[in-house]
């Protein structure tokens, strides 16, 4: 659990495609639990600074993702357990928004701008 939980709130990000809340260092170190195999922020810190946000509303820890309403909510219920952000503010850059898209993956912002 300490490599999902953060320990401080100093330098805690939000990844704008999952909303996964982790200190910078942690995504630096080991990308997005949910979204590396998309985004590949692992050991690149600008794929990092381009793909996370320090502005974030709210948290929601959710240690049974697949069993949580909370999760389904959230649209977060098929993702690692770990630390979530309600809202993050921002949009991934459109260079990788395209990409998303040509791998088939339609990017919905969770800056609480697009609703199912």
């Amino acid at each position: 659990m300490s490599g999902i939980i953060p320990t401080d709130k100093k330098q805690l990000r939000a990844c704008m495609l999952c909303s996964l809340i982790k200190k910078q260092e942690q995504f630096l170190r080991s990308g997005c639990d949910n979204c590396e195999s998309l985004l590949g922020m692992r050991g690149k810190m600008d794929k990092v600074m381009d793909c996370t946000s320090q502005h974030f509303d709210g948290a929601v820890a959710v240690m049974q993702p697949s069993e949580s309403w909370v999760a389904k909510w959230q649209r977060i219920d098929k993702f690692e357990k770990g630390i979530y952000a309600v809202q993050v503010q921002g949009r991934l850059p459109e260079d990788i928004e395209e990409e998303l898209e040509s791998k088939g993956f339609k990017y919905r912002p969770r800056d609480g701008s697009a609703r199912d």
